[in-house]
């Protein structure tokens, strides 16, 4: 990872406690600075507008607003904003919306640290404006 990487600077939005504690702890463990969290869409996407993160760790099915909903609104509202999505969710259709809609990336819950890193890492390689994201 190289240092442009190491400073990137990312939000978690889930609805669970212990997940958004796991998935932060991975991404610092993997050298990626964890910029703000969320527990449902809507205090997402004020955080989203306060910190401006390089990527967004977007749980699929919460209370409220859904991460399919907050993506669509990140996409339009922030476009160089990533966004990966971290879901229970692994039906076909979910998948095929979230990276239709513009996710980067879209892990499988459960997940390895690893699997978490390589796909932000991914996503930080891929334009924004670019045909796969």
């Amino acid at each position: 990872m190289n240092s442009k990487e190491k400073l990137a600077r990312v939000v978690v939005v889930d609805d669970d406690t212990l997940m958004r504690e796991v998935l932060k702890a991975l991404l610092r463990d993997e050298g990626f600075s964890v910029a703000g969290e969320a527990r449902d869409g809507q205090s997402a996407l004020t955080v989203v507008d306060r910190v401006r993160p390089d990527i967004v760790c977007l749980d699929v099915n919460m209370p409220g607003m859904s991460g399919i909903d907050v993506l669509k609104n990140i996409r339009s509202s922030y476009p160089d904003v990533r966004v990966v999505m971290i879901s229970g969710d692994s039906t076909m259709a979910t998948v095929r919306e979230a990276v239709g809609l513009g996710a980067m990336g879209y892990i499988i819950k459960p997940f390895t640290g690893g699997r978490v890193g390589s796909s932000l890492l991914a996503a930080m390689r891929t334009p924004v404006d670019s045909p796969f994201g």
